[in-house]
């Protein structure tokens, strides 16, 4: 038996679909790789349903959906919403760390110091934390994203912790960013194992990497995404996370230019409900018309 993992091209996927890759390899399971490049690597506009983030994944779905493919590996936080037809995530990994980190070429950040990120969400909750910083658009993968870094096009960058343990990348200047100043994206950090809802065999097999932890919290922030309407390129920032009571969920919504935000808090038996409270009480406060504002801005 031999699974094909469909994954994106770039170094960071297949980094991520090897993980995947180990975790089925380590039960006597072998496996390929399937390198696809998407929409979204090509730069093309987003048209549909997904959006940005489904310009990320199409044509790996597409792939699987026509049994080109046996399983699909995304980043969590590029992942829409709402299943495709057919399709299901058969399996949420152990999630790594879920946080941003702050990389810099000095170890201090001056006051007006250059900031490159394409994060609506980073861009706007670093100009409500730091208002005298200057962000600029900066896109490219994380090693594109270093080497500006390093040629001084900015001082520093907004990247994730996640991408950069699974590139084995250590920049000297990197700080942590606390969740009370940067609410990371919802997904970051979890990898989403895409299956074909009819493929018994699949399933049963990549059912031995799910991480029930890292699910509970995949689960309540794509279910606060869902119902928030949103997708990764508005400024909306959720963490998750697993308590005694059940799951507690941390929402932010943010205007892009850092003068207004609305955050909630709430914690429920299972995902889905902490989902709604939080959504309920996001919109209760505002974040509608954030969202629809940066939604018209794009």
């Amino acid at each position: 038996m031999k699974l094909r993992i469909g994954s994106r091209r770039s170094r960071l996927a297949l980094a991520q679909a090897r993980e995947v890759a180990d975790g089925i390899g380590a039960m006597g399971v072998e496996t390929e790789i399937v390198p696809f490049v998407t929409s979204g690597d090509r730069g093309i506009s987003p048209v549909g349903p997904g959006g940005v983030k489904g310009s990320f994944v199409a044509e790996i779905v597409r792939a699987l959906q026509d049994a080109e493919v046996d399983l699909a590996v995304h980043s969590a936080k590029d992942l829409p919403s709402l299943d495709p037809e057919g399709i299901v995530v058969g399996a949420v990994p152990d999630r790594a760390a879920p946080f941003d980190v702050m990389v810099s070429r000095e170890a201090d950040l001056p006051d007006g110091g250059i900031v490159g990120t394409s994060s609506i969400r980073r861009k706007a909750q670093l100009l409500r934390s730091r208002p005298e910083l200057r962000i600029v658009d900066l896109r490219g993968n994380v090693d594109t994203r270093l080497a500006k870094l390093e040629e001084g096009s900015v001082d520093a960058l907004v990247l994730a912790a996640a991408g950069l343990a699974r590139l084995g990348v250590a920049p000297p200047n990197a700080m942590p960013l606390p969740v009370d100043e940067m609410v990371p994206a919802p997904g970051q950090g979890a990898l989403a194992v895409q299956v074909r809802a009819d493929d018994q065999v699949t399933l049963e097999v990549v059912r031995q990497i799910e991480h029930r932890r890292s699910r509970l919290a995949f689960d309540a922030e794509r279910g606060l995404v869902a119902r928030l309407g949103g997708d990764c390129s508005l400024p909306l920032g959720a963490y998750a996370e697993e308590r005694e009571e059940g799951v507690r969920l941390l929402a932010v919504v943010v205007k892009p230019d850092g003068t207004d935000l609305v955050w909630a808090q709430a914690e429920a038996a299972n995902p889905l409900d902490v989902a709604g409270e939080v959504a309920e009480m996001l919109l209760a406060g505002g974040a509608g018309a954030i969202l629809a504002e940066a939604q018209a801005g794009r």
